[in-house]
């Protein structure tokens, strides 16, 4: 009886080697869907702090502007741009202060983790704030 076992196992392991290699699933059964945490603090407007969730496709979670900051995180997907990259520590920015608002983002978006820190302490990180608007509210100084 043990030797039939064995046979059985070995025969259908010689059968999936010889009918060659499974074809990929299509991309889209992969990519984990875009699913978001937005943490907000200090932005001067105690309606915009607090933690959200975001997610696309359909647009919902608590993110109090779910549509509107699904779309505007499609544009950058569109144009292939990565609106979590850190500033360059080589890029030149103007010494300015945009306020104490801070927000951290987590998740998953566009198949891959997202854990990313703003604030508004000088020029580049206001407008990288800025260009993330809805996702991040409107913290204007």
């Amino acid at each position: 009886m043990l030797r039939l076992a064995a046979f059985a196992v070995t025969t259908s392991a010689l059968a999936a080697a010889a009918a060659g290699p499974l074809p990929p699933l299509p991309l889209g059964l992969l990519a984990a869907p875009d699913r978001l945490t937005i943490t907000v603090s200090s932005t001067g407007n105690p309606r915009a702090d607090g933690e959200y969730r975001l997610e696309c496709d359909p647009p919902g979670g608590t993110h109090p502007e779910a549509a509107q900051a699904c779309e505007r995180l499609a544009e950058f997907a569109k144009k292939k741009r990565d609106p979590f990259a850190a500033v360059s520590k080589r890029q030149l920015c103007t010494l300015q202060d945009g306020g104490p608002a801070t927000a951290r983002v987590t998740g998953t978006w566009q198949g891959r983790e997202v854990n990313a820190r703003f604030d508004r302490r000088n020029g580049c990180e206001i407008a990288r704030w800025n260009d993330l608007e809805p996702l991040l509210p409107s913290a204007r100084s």
